[in-house]
């Protein structure tokens, strides 16, 4: 009798764990959003999770038998982790992090300023630069095809004298 309660307790906590490694996905998805294929692979990946920690339970406790008991105290322990601390934590765990994730994003820019601030320097001067450069470029272009042509010229001259 004591081990079958105690068996009920581990099912019950383990029902707990569960559903809270669920509120921890939930609350990922809302800080981070991303794709539904991800999202079915994050699901995929929590469920045989789960099968394994309740086939590792079941083997444990029970020597691999299903107990019916165990699995009602399970959702008993799911369900009351569900409606006692479920919403709030998913509530305002993403709330905290949504902000501390936005508060670190504008330390990051605001650390990152001069460093922006040179680099758009230094793209103007290269930008600058490098327009006088093509300018003289061009220059020397025209001037040497002139010469070329200058040259193919004379050059035509001497063969047909």
């Amino acid at each position: 009798m004591v081990s079958e309660n105690v068996f009920l307790l581990h099912s019950l906590v383990l029902g707990i764990f569960v559903t809270f490694v669920y509120d921890l996905l939930r609350i990922f998805r809302r800080v981070v959003p991303h794709a539904s294929l991800v999202m079915s692979l994050e699901d995929f990946a929590f469920w045989v999770y789960c099968g394994a920690e309740v086939f590792l339970l079941m083997y444990r406790e029970s020597n691999g038998t299903l107990r019916w008991f165990a699995v009602l105290g399970a959702l008993a322990g799911m369900l009351c982790y569900k409606k006692a601390v479920s919403p709030l934590l998913v509530k305002y765990v993403s709330i905290l992090l949504a902000k501390a994730l936005t508060l670190l994003g504008t330390i990051l820019r605001w650390l990152s300023r001069p460093f922006r601030f040179a680099g758009k320097r230094a793209g103007s001067a290269v930008h600058k630069s490098g327009g006088r450069i093509r300018r003289r470029m061009k220059k020397i272009g025209r001037a040497v095809k002139f010469r070329l042509t200058f040259f193919l010229k004379v050059f035509k001259i001497n063969l047909k004298a």
